[in-house]
C-alpha cells in the first residue's frame, strides 16, 4: 500500500527541483513503491542478434517520441531471442523510459503492441495499479522531473540512467480522484496531438504511395504498355509515356540524383555572418518526419554544430545513424540545423515535394543505414544523401505531383504546428498541476482557449 508520508530525503529532492509546498492532502511516493513486484522494472533485450525481417518488433530508445512509440520500428529479433527475453515482452500498458542518450523519454505501450519487446537502452516498468500509469508518465515528463533524470544520469560516452535511480525517483502523489482528473485533463491534449499524428500518417501514406507509383514503379506507363485501363484522370494519364525504355524507365525520362533538383548544404552560418539568436534543430529531436522540439540559444552559446541554415521547403536528413529516421520537411523559416543533417534545398518550388519524398523514402533510409560506417557513430557523408538516385520525369509530371501533394504536405505541417501549440500548453500546465499550484478546473479553462 502506498503511504502518504515520505522520507525527508524524497521531500528535499522535490523541493530542490521546484516541487515544494504541495497541497496538504498530497503525499510523495517513490517509483519503486508503485511497481507490481520486485521484477516490475527491467531493461530490455541485452543481445538482440541480427535483424530478422519476420521476427518480433524491437522498440529502441530512438523509437520513443514525446507522445508515442514508433509504430514501425526498423529492427526485429528472432522469436527464440524474444522468448529468451520474455521478461520484457509487452502485454500492453507498460511504461517505457529511455535510459541512454536522450534519457527520460517516456511512453505507454498501447495494447496493439502486445507481443513486442524493448531494447536494452529502455526500462520497462509494470505498475501495480495500471490506472496510475498515465499519471506517472505525466509526472516524469514534467520539466522538474526531466531535469532530475538528467541530473542523475552518469556521463561516459553517452548519458546513462540506471534502474536504481529510476526506482528512487520521487513523485508528488495527490489522492486517486485527483490523479485521475489530472490524467484525464492532460489526456485531452494528448488525444488531440495523437489524432493529428495519425492524420499525418494517413496523409503521408497517400503521398508516398503516389510517389512510389509514379517515380519508382512507373505504374501508369506499365499499365499503358500492358494495355490496362487508365486509373488516373485523363489529363494526368496523358502525361505519362506509352512504354518503358531498355533501362526499364519511362521513355524520355532521365536517370539522375537528387542534386539535379536540389542544392546540398547550400547555406551555413559562420562567425562573420551569424544571427544574434538561433532556434536550433538537433538530430535527437527529429523523428520520422517530425521536429519534436527546438532550442533557442544566443549565437555565442549555441552548440558548435548549430550551423545549417534552414529555409521553408528544405528537406533535412540525418547523416548520423540514418536508420533512426532523423528527417523532416521544414515548414517554417528561421530555424538552424545541426551539421549532422544533410540539407536539400529544391532548385525550384515545384521540386519541393519530390525532393522530400525521394530523400525520405523507406528504401532510401534503409540504403543510407546500410552505407553508414563507424563503430560508435555510424554515419554517411552528406553527398551520399545528395547522390540518392532519382528518375526525373518530365516537368509536367513533376508539376502534377506537386499540385497533388502540396496540399497534403501543407496540411501535415499545419497539424504539426497545432500539435506543437497543444504540447506547449500541456507543458505549461503540467508542472502547475503536478505541484498543485493550479486545480483541474482552472487548467480546463486554459485548455478551452487552445482547442
Amino acid at each position: 500500500m502506498v503511504v502518504k508520508s515520505a522520507s525527508p530525503v524524497a521531500s528535499q529532492i522535490l523541493a530542490e527541483i521546484g516541487l515544494s509546498d504541495l497541497p496538504g492532502d498530497w503525499g510523495i511516493v517513490r517509483i519503486e513503491s508503485l511497481l507490481c513486484d520486485d521484477r516490475g522494472i527491467s531493461v530490455g533485450v541485452m543481445y538482440p542478434g541480427d535483424h530478422d525481417p519476420e521476427g518480433v518488433p524491437l522498440v529502441k530508445s530512438g523509437d520513443i517520441a514525446r507522445d508515442h512509440i514508433n509504430p514501425k520500428p526498423e529492427f526485429r529479433i528472432t522469436k527464440d531471442k524474444h522468448y529468451e527475453y520474455r521478461r520484457t515482452a509487452f502485454m500492453g500498458g507498460e511504461l517505457l523510459i529511455s535510459l541512454v542518450g536522450d534519457v527520460g523519454r517516456c511512453a505507454l505501450v498501447p495494447h496493439q503492441m502486445a507481443g513486442w519487446n524493448a531494447a536494452r537502452a529502455i526500462a520497462v516498468l509494470r505498475l501495480r495499479n495500471t490506472t496510475d500509469a498515465e499519471f506517472v508518465r505525466a509526472c516524469l515528463m514534467s520539466e522538474p522531473l526531466q531535469y532530475l533524470m538528467q541530473a542523475w544520469s552518469t556521463t561516459t560516452v553517452q548519458a546513462t540512467l540506471n534502474l536504481k535511480e529510476i526506482r528512487q525517483i520521487p513523485l508528488p502523489w495527490p489522492p486517486k480522484k485527483q490523479r485521475l482528473a489530472i490524467s484525464r485533463t492532460l489526456g485531452v491534449l494528448d488525444d488531440k496531438i495523437e489524432l493529428n499524428r495519425r492524420m499525418n500518417e494517413t496523409l503521408e501514406a497517400m503521398a508516398r504511395a503516389l510517389f512510389k507509383d509514379w517515380f519508382v514503379d512507373f505504374g501508369p506507363t506499365r499499365a499503358k504498355q500492358e494495355g490496362l485501363e487508365p486509373y488516373l484522370a485523363p489529363h494526368l494519364w496523358s502525361l505519362f509515356p506509352e512504354r518503358l525504355d531498355r533501362e526499364g524507365k519511362p521513355e524520355g525520362w532521365k536517370c539522375g540524383t537528387l542534386t539535379d533538383v536540389a542544392d546540398l548544404n547550400s547555406e551555413s552560418w559562420s562567425a562573420k555572418c551569424s544571427p544574434d539568436h538561433v532556434e536550433y534543430v538537433d538530430l535527437a529531436n527529429t523523428k520520422w518526419g517530425t521536429i519534436e522540439a527546438t532550442e533557442r540559444y544566443l549565437w555565442s552559446d549555441a552548440p558548435s554544430r548549430a550551423r545549417r541554415v534552414l529555409r521553408l521547403g528544405d528537406t533535412i536528413v540525418g547523416t548520423v545513424r540514418p536508420g533512426n529516421g532523423s528527417y523532416a520537411f521544414i515548414g517554417q523559416d528561421g530555424l538552424t540545423g545541426s551539421t549532422g543533417f544533410a540539407v536539400l534545398r529544391p532548385k525550384q518550388p515545384l521540386y519541393r515535394e519530390v525532393v522530400y519524398f525521394a530523400a525520405t523514402a523507406p528504401e532510401n533510409i534503409e540504403r543510407l543505414s546500410h552505407r553508414a560506417d563507424g563503430a560508435a557513430y555510424p554515419a554517411v557523408r552528406p553527398d551520399v544523401v545528395g547522390n540518392t538516385e532519382f528518375i526525373k520525369g518530365v516537368i509536367s509530371v513533376i508539376q502534377a505531383f506537386s499540385y497533388a501533394c502540396a496540399p497534403l504536405v501543407d496540411r501535415m505541417e499545419a497539424n504539426k504546428q497545432e500539435s506543437r501549440t497543444l504540447a506547449q500548453t500541456r507543458d505549461l500546465l503540467l508542472p502547475k498541476l503536478m505541484s498543485g499550484e493550479i486545480r483541474v478546473k482552472d487548467a480546463e479553462k486554459t485548455m478551452e482557449a487552445h482547442l
